[in-house]
């Protein structure tokens, strides 16, 4: 017995002083944000505020030099609030975690370090193959704005980019309205003694809904046409108040665009926005009027519409001043910058919280809801439909 209880050692059952586990931070991330490139992009991911919320939970963040100068955010902000900036987008790259506005270009993801995790926006019409080969290749673990939903089954960042822009349409068009603009000198507000301006909206969704308060709000008769009864209905009890419905059928939305001063174009099919209002249609509209295709980024649903930019964004036909510029919430870039920054700040702080991304993918259907590509390999149904690509559920890959 004495020897069995010698081989424990000499002091082996003294009283020992009690050591304390002291728990380490999990899934401190290290997070990218370069300086967005793609034409007329002026957003940036995270706010000075935001990357204040992250470093004090021991993140660390790398911004390239000027990417929130277009939002009015500066260098010094970022810097102040625990950011490293660097002079170069190789630097920015080469952290764990990506965030950016618009995805990638593919000479950016070849500056990637394998293996890494990018969330940005998809923009899946506009991409091409080339695309995921090339985050495929790098093995990127590739998370989507357009794709995340909530908990309430709602796509939170989408949803807020349309509210943005829903009401900045109203805005737009009441400044193109105007004498100096080519508009038809009309005041797109209540003026006593002056019959209030004609608002035609198509499409009772997100982009829909706040178009009408922002247009009710300046005392312009609205008109609103969906086939969505269900739409219909919820847009009526958002606004409180009674306003003209109809779904789209040729002769009541004939007489609505011959009155109207504004047509506001929100319809979103899923692949290509269909069209519901014809060349012939748009033709007997007043001179004048103004045409905001919301939905030129499907394609838009006005036969006339045409692509066109920030620095060029109208053209006219058939008299009418048409405004199709598809990033309309780059243009208000403060504020689509602080309502994407204070999205997916909490779920960043969460999933460090909870031990990084690796950990998050398993327990954190939000965040598998975004993802459509996991370590290379494509996981996004939708994705895969688009270009013919094979695809495997999530679900098979990590659990």
């Amino acid at each position: 017995m004495g020897k069995r209880m010698a081989a424990f050692g000499k002091f082996e059952f003294h009283v020992q002083e009690e050591r304390l586990v002291i728990p380490s931070k999990k899934g401190d991330f290290l997070i990218g944000i370069p300086k967005e490139t793609c034409h007329e992009e002026k957003r940036v991911c995270l706010t000075p505020d935001a990357v204040a919320a992250m470093t004090l939970q021991g993140h660390k963040i790398v911004i390239e030099t000027g990417a929130g100068i277009a939002s009015n955010f500066s260098d010094a902000e970022y810097s102040e609030s625990g950011a490293k900036i660097a002079y170069s987008a190789k630097e920015v790259f080469e952290c764990y975690l990506i965030l950016k506005v618009s995805p990638p270009s593919i000479e950016e993801i070849n500056l990637m370090r394998p293996q890494a995790f990018l969330v940005s926006s998809l923009q899946l019409k506009t991409q091409s193959a080339d695309y995921f080969k090339a985050l495929a290749n790098k093995r990127i673990t590739a998370i989507a704005f357009d794709f995340i939903k909530d908990e309430h089954n709602s796509f939170p960042i989408v949803k807020s980019l349309s509210e943005i822009a829903g009401t900045a349409s109203i805005l737009i068009a009441s400044e193109l309205m105007n004498a100096e603009n080519g508009g038809s000198g009309r005041l797109l507000g209540n003026i006593s003694g002056v019959p209030p301006c004609e608002v035609v909206i198509l499409g009772a969704g997100t982009v829909g809904l706040f178009a009408a308060k922002s247009a009710k709000g300046l005392g312009a008769s609205i008109k609103v046409f969906d086939n969505s009864i269900t739409k219909l209905r919820q847009l009526q009890q958002d606004l409180h108040i009674p306003i003209y419905t109809s779904t789209i059928h040729h002769k009541a939305l004939e007489k609505a665009l011959m009155r109207a001063d504004v047509v506001i174009g929100a319809i979103k099919g899923k692949t290509r926005a269909p069209i519901v209002v014809s060349e012939d249609l748009v033709s007997i509209m007043k001179e004048g009027a103004v045409i905001i295709d919301v939905s030129i980024d499907r394609g838009g649903c006005i036969e006339t519409s045409e692509l066109t930019t920030h620095s060029n964004p109208t053209f006219k036909k058939h008299g009418i001043i048409h405004y199709c510029v598809p990033n309309i919430p780059s243009r208000y870039a403060k504020t689509a910058t602080i309502s994407i920054s204070n999205i997916i700040t909490p779920y960043l702080l969460n999933i460090g919280e909870e031990g990084g991304f690796e950990s998050a993918v398993k327990y954190d259907n939000i965040i598998r809801s975004g993802m459509y590509m996991y370590k290379g390999i494509l996981t996004n149904k939708a994705v895969g439909d688009w270009f013919d690509f094979p695809f495997t559920d999530i679900n098979l890959l990590i659990f």
